[in-house]
């Protein structure tokens, strides 16, 4: 992650919400809040409870579950606050409690003490691990900054790409018009996720689903449109390079050679179109769209024509209908 560190008050001011909500609250160790979480990773600290601490992750958010909680109860009948407070020397980001567990009363003065924040949540350990891995892999990917649009065509993430007055936003207007969806206008954020996904959203939610329109101004898709013309973040999955026709360019016309952009280390499919007067741009988008989903479930339109057309000439009807031909005037 780069940029502002990531800090265990932000986890708690995260806005999630149904299958992503942490449901975290803090009941001790608030002072701690503004600890920066480091590692997108959690620990479960059964050992270190023992007093194991060699190899003890540290860095890591620790995980109690009702194991943890039984063996707290257990060292607090036996009086052996030890282990806690040395427990507490390892400069740890917070402590979790699942099924809304108490920590011990002695567990909850050393965090005090310490100012390490305690926070609770109703989830199972499982499901709060899930779930916070998500967040983690979401807070912590590498991100990036794009000029350009985003729209969602026949499910296919689709940037379009272009120098400003080219035509992006028209284009997107008329795909929203036709029943797809805006993403996000003129700013895009995207991130990396597991090392091979890129997702892209607007850099600023508050704005993302207005859109500038030259001679018309500032327009609210949602508003006009209803929600069902915008989601607030979609797998960026091609690339539309718009362009200013240029007649002396050798634009590719059969598509056999795929090219590609590289975001933030991951190769993603791009293809050049040409603008000028006349050229229908959102039914050539919604086309690449479809060719696209069709070459994710194995079909390549390129490679069965070149395909077809060789086999058309070793059957030899091209040489027939070549000889057959009258060149004489």
């Amino acid at each position: 992650m780069t940029g502002k560190k990531f800090t265990v008050l932000d986890l708690l001011n995260l806005e999630l919400s149904g299958y992503d909500a942490l449901d975290l609250k803090c009941i001790a160790g608030r002072r701690g809040l503004p600890r920066a979480i480091t590692v997108p990773e959690i620990n479960r600290p059964g050992l270190a409870l023992s007093g194991f601490l060699e190899s003890f992750a540290g860095n890591r958010v620790q995980l109690f579950g009702r194991g943890e909680a039984a063996f707290l109860q257990r060292l607090l009948k036996e009086k052996n606050i030890e282990s806690i407070k040395n427990f507490f020397t390892q400069d740890m980001p917070c402590c979790v409690f699942t099924y809304n567990l108490e920590p011990t009363e002695d567990f909850r003065q050393i965090a005090e003490d310490n100012c390490c924040p305690v926070l609770q949540t109703p989830l199972s350990s499982t499901e709060f691990s899930n779930r916070i891995i998500r967040v983690f892999s979401n807070q912590f990917a590498p991100h990036q900054i794009l000029h350009g649009v985003l729209v969602e065509v026949y499910g296919i993430g689709i940037i379009l790409n272009g120098h400003s007055g080219v035509g992006k936003s028209e284009t997107a207007l008329e795909l929203v018009e036709r029943g797809h969806r805006l993403v996000a206008d003129d700013i895009v954020e995207i991130r990396c996720v597991n090392g091979n996904t890129i997702l892209g959203r607007g850099a600023n939610t508050m704005i993302s689903h207005h859109m500038e329109i030259r001679g018309l101004g500032i327009i609210n898709i949602s508003q006009l449109y209803g929600v069902g013309a915008i989601r607030d973040q979609k797998e960026v999955q091609l690339v539309v390079q718009l362009e200013d026709w240029d007649s002396a360019k050798a634009y590719d016309r059969l598509g056999s050679e795929q090219k590609y952009k590289e975001l933030l280390g991951v190769k993603v499919p791009v293809i050049e179109v040409p603008v000028r007067p006349g050229r229908n741009l959102p039914i050539i988008i919604e086309a690449a769209a479809m060719n696209e989903r069709l070459k994710n479930m194995g079909y390549n339109s390129a490679k069965d024509f070149n395909e077809n057309v060789l086999k058309w000439i070793e059957t030899g009807d091209a040489k027939t209908v070549y000889n057959s031909n009258d060149d004489s005037y």
